[in-house]
């Protein structure tokens, strides 16, 4: 196992250092840059930009040197903590990230805790209840939470919020606690908007994992070493959670390497449409705009946490699967 994780390792640096060659190219592609666009923006309104700020800012960042130079002055700063600098929030991009980090990943594990507690229970009754009235029922539903889009359900479950519930339409919080300091009363705010998205984020992911763990089940339910387990007395229920239900978990631990990219994305399309405030949206709006540094960091962390979600996914397979084996090689 040792040995496997230090390969791993190994192999992600040269990985890592090809995604942020590509990414930092593919960001400066349109042509120009922020600071083009600021001052072409000024010109536009009939105003006159400080050019003396650009300047500086040009020089400071280099953004004046070659687009090889540009790429190894960010990477530079990236080993030493610097993320860059944003220059539409005018601030360090760790700072920018820093104030929707908290709730970005509250988000993100409040719906993959829905995900987990509504798709087990489901799946399994789907499984062992095949064909059944109830079967039929959840397939259906299930189809429904694969065909409506997430934005379409938003908007629907916004509605619903504001007539049926009283609560304010868009965002995690009430206005009046927007940029303001964590506070209980801000706390109980959030949490009062935090079923909305989880609902609408969590509806496909839901679907997808009843279906998956709906299949994996029955195939492991007709395999010989589950029938040999009830031929010889062991109860149903304890023969089925102890053989292939722990076979059929594969699908929930392979997810760990798609949970943390997703503590920074946030599901951007819903996060735009509902208002909140996640990270998200920052992504977003720093591709837009051509806020490179931000745009980059945010592909970089995305990189990272993938890379290492999946080697944990990987290891808890193996942990948890005997027929998985991380070393290689076939054996007798």
């Amino acid at each position: 196992m040792f040995g496997y994780i230090v390969r791993r390792l190994f192999i992600m640096i040269p990985t890592l250092l090809a995604i942020s060659a590509i990414s930092f190219v593919i960001i400066q592609l349109p042509p120009g840059d922020y600071l083009t666009t600021l001052l072409n923006e000024a010109r536009a309104r009939g105003e006159s930009a400080d050019l003396s700020y650009i300047n500086f800012l040009r020089e400071t960042y280099h953004l004046d040197e070659p687009l090889v130079l540009q790429y190894f002055y960010w990477l530079g700063g990236i080993f030493q903590g610097d993320w860059g600098y944003s220059f539409e929030y005018n601030l360090p991009v760790t700072e920018v990230v820093g104030d929707r980090m908290f709730l970005t990943i509250l988000l993100t594990f409040a719906t993959t805790l829905f995900i987990w507690v509504v798709a087990f229970p489901i799946g399994i009754y789907a499984a062992t209840h095949q064909y059944s009235l109830g079967d039929y029922f959840f397939t259906f539903l299930g189809f429904i939470g694969f065909a409506v889009p997430n934005f379409l359900l938003a908007l629907v479950l916004m509605y619903l919020a504001n007539v049926y519930f009283g609560t304010a339409i868009g965002g995690l919080m009430d206005p009046s606690y927007i940029d303001q300091p964590m506070s209980w009363g801000k706390f109980l705010s959030v949490l009062e908007h935090l079923w909305i998205p989880v609902v609408v984020i969590g509806t496909s992911g839901t679907a997808a994992m009843i279906r998956r763990l709906r299949a994996n089940l029955l195939d492991e339910l007709q395999k010989q070493y589950f029938v040999t387990a009830k031929a010889k007395g062991l109860p149903e229920g304890k023969a089925l959670v102890k053989y292939p239900l722990r076979m059929s978990l594969n699908p929930f631990i392979a997810d760990i390497g798609g949970i943390l990219p997703d503590l920074i994305s946030g599901a951007t399309i819903v996060s735009v449409v509902l208002g909140l405030q996640t990270t998200g949206p920052l992504l977003l709006t720093a591709l837009q705009s051509q806020d490179m540094y931000m745009a980059g960091s945010f592909v970089m962390w995305l990189a990272m946490l993938t890379v290492i979600g999946v080697l944990i996914s990987d290891m808890a397979l193996a942990a948890l699967d005997p027929r998985i084996r991380l070393g290689g090689g076939a054996t007798k």
